[in-house]
């Protein structure tokens, strides 16, 4: 699992979190897969609603595909 240190996660932009409240941070490649390994996890324990799992599955498989290019 990918860290970050809290002055790195404050420093993010609001744009750089799949789900408002910065939750799920995706600012990379590493981060977006690991957004989409938790993200499964926590909808099949019922912690996230289907909606919320496909906008963070959403916005990872955009910054995955950005850092392919």
């Amino acid at each position: 699992m990918s860290k970050l240190t809290a002055a790195e996660r404050d420093a993010l932009p609001d744009s750089a979190f799949a789900l408002p409240g910065r939750r799920y941070p995706i600012p990379d490649a590493t981060h977006a897969r690991d957004a989409l390994a938790r993200a499964s996890e926590m909808l099949h324990k019922g912690h996230l609603s289907q909606e919320e799992y496909d906008t963070i599955h959403h916005k990872a498989e955009d910054v995955l595909r950005r850092e392919r290019l």
